[in-house]
């Protein structure tokens, strides 16, 4: 099976994108949840005629773990889209301040008009939605300060709707994250498993180890050398830097042959843990006018 081949759309995932319908008219605004090292290969496209004229956030989660100069490109992009794009790291708390923030300025001309109908102030009402895996069950915990969403390291792990308080501001109702049907991008679909918002077991992990060694190669090669104690010339075959790699570390079978499996391995969990620094792998200037395109298709 090919990464364009792939077809994973469980009857869940289905049902939470009904749900998201059904439950948009009892939200002010949508929290768009992507990961900042992919903030537009982490999007569902299905997501803008779902969500519609609905205000939206977009928070950019693990930018701890992104090239800051690169994602705020993509802030940029937001920005011009009409969305409020807000940079978090959930994991460790930091600027959880402006989601609130930024929902309060997503809402205000709601909120004035029904102040000026003489309503009473309320909570802002919010939904998160975004692909698995990209931080959304930790960012609910960070928000409301305690454990209520169940989060973990596979895909899919948040599976029902609630509604979470957080202060005084906010009120959210988590949904599941929804997966597109099928990916029509396999180079998407490569970014989507490196930063590890899709399951291992269903790609091919060496063309993803080989698209991080080829964006390594490219854009960071120093690092990528110093990092693993090699010196391979820019332009050598990917099987000289699988054997560079693997023999440095050690990752060798009977008779002294390069494990190339344990290579694919380590590459992919230095790049998934930001081990070797940080990246956006979404790189504006190559990707805008592909985008350009589907906008105007």
């Amino acid at each position: 099976m090919t990464m364009m081949a792939i077809q994973w759309y469980p009857g869940h995932m289905a049902k939470a994108k009904r749900e998201v319908t059904e439950q948009l008219k009892k939200v002010d605004v949508v929290f768009e949840l992507v990961d900042a090292r992919i903030p537009y290969s982490s999007r569902n496209p299905m997501i803008d005629d779902v969500i519609k004229q609905k205000p939206r956030v977009v928070i950019l989660n693990k930018k701890d773990m992104t090239n800051l100069k690169e994602m705020s490109k993509w802030e940029h992009y937001f920005v011009e889209q009409g969305f409020y794009p807000v940079a978090v790291d959930a994991k460790h708390g930091k600027n959880l301040k402006g989601v609130e923030a930024a929902a309060i300025e997503a809402t205000k001309d709601k909120f004035a008009k029904e102040q000026a109908k003489g309503l009473k102030p309320r909570a802002i009402r919010a939904m998160i939605v975004g692909i698995p895996n990209v931080g959304k069950s930790t960012l609910i915990n960070k928000l409301a300060r305690k454990n209520i969403a169940q989060t973990g390291n596979k895909p899919g792990v948040t599976k029902q709707q609630q509604w979470i308080k957080v202060g005084k501001v906010l009120q959210l109702l988590d949904t599941p994250g929804i997966l597109w049907p099928k990916f029509e991008d396999e180079l998407v679909g490569k970014k989507l498993s490196l930063t590890g918002a899709i399951k291992d077991s269903i790609v091919h992990l060496d063309d993803v180890a080989i698209f991080g060694l080829n964006f390594l190669i490219q854009h960071d090669i120093e690092t990528l050398r110093q990092h693993y104690h090699i010196s391979v010339e820019e332009d050598a075959a990917i099987l000289e830097w699988f054997d560079a790699i693997g023999r440095r570390r050690g990752l060798l079978q009977k008779g002294n042959e390069v494990d190339y499996e344990a290579v694919i391995e380590l590459l992919i969990n230095d790049l998934r843990n930001a081990k070797m620094g940080t990246y956006c792998f979404d790189l504006y200037s190559e990707m805008k006018r592909d985008i350009a395109h589907e906008n105007n298709d």
